[in-house]
């Protein structure tokens, strides 16, 4: 389908959903979020996409919601509005492939919220990352989700609290991404991640992401009989197999994603 708000290219194994309102520093709209859950659904059904990309076009990976929709609404839109958002940031964790984020610029609020829930993050010297709500007398409950998870209470109710910017050197110290590298060198940093996950069999990273979210807010008890169950099943699967049977014969493994 064709896309207004953003682009979506899909070239084996990497498909890229770029956020497309530069003039607008990609604020994410209603349109926008339904673009970019219509783009995943997409991506996620196709076999040979092993990983997801996310990043953006212009000056800025996105500043958050658009405030221009948000002003002088009835409480039943913001109920929508948020329920969207919401369902597009867990979409993310309930598709197989892994999915990165790709940021340059700054990343504010539900922008700095999207880094956050994407699975990995890779970032460009310059970015900028905050929770800037509460300088406008609207707190950034939403983000302070993924946000806090990533990097922990104390941290994360700094940026909440004073809707401060960090650089991509706190940002990463922070555990908010994964690597930070100069802007020339944004391409290769990805290409290392994606490289990485790619030579693994789909099946075997599909089924740890999915059990990784399942298993990440449980109790220690409850997380290893969950994980128990999990890696019991995925001994049974043909990669499995192949894989242990090729680790010991030194060889490489041939996956069939089953």
């Amino acid at each position: 389908m064709e896309f207004q708000n953003l682009i979506l290219k899909a070239e084996a194994p990497v498909a890229t959903i770029r956020l497309n309102r530069p003039e607008k520093r990609n604020a994410l709209s209603l349109a926008l979020m339904q673009e970019v859950m219509t783009a995943l659904r997409q991506v996620s059904s196709d076999a040979e996409m092993r990983v997801i990309v996310i990043e953006a076009a212009g000056l800025a990976f996105s500043a958050g919601h658009d405030l221009g929709e948000m002003v002088g609404r009835e409480g039943a839109f913001y109920q929508h509005l948020f329920d969207l958002c919401s369902q597009m940031m867990e979409m993310l964790h309930q598709v197989r492939q892994p999915v990165i984020a790709k940021v340059h610029g700054v990343a504010t609020a539900a922008g700095c919220q999207l880094v956050a829930a994407c699975d990995l993050a890779v970032a460009a010297e310059e970015a900028r990352f905050a929770t800037p709500g509460v300088k406008i007398g609207l707190f950034c409950s939403t983000p302070m989700v993924p946000v806090s998870r990533a990097i922990g209470r104390k941290r994360a109710m700094e940026m909440l609290l004073t809707g401060e910017m960090i650089d991509a050197q706190t940002a990463l110290e922070w555990g908010l991404v994964n690597r930070v590298v100069p802007a020339l060198e944004l391409d290769e940093a990805l290409d290392q991640l994606v490289q990485a996950i790619v030579r693994s069999s789909p099946l075997t990273v599909s089924i740890g992401k999915e059990a990784f979210y399942a298993q990440i807010d449980l109790d220690e008890h409850r997380a290893y009989e969950l994980t128990k169950s999990v890696m019991s099943l995925n001994s049974l699967a043909e990669d499995a197999q192949e894989g242990i049977c090729a680790f010991m014969e030194k060889r490489p493994a041939t996956w069939r994603g089953r």
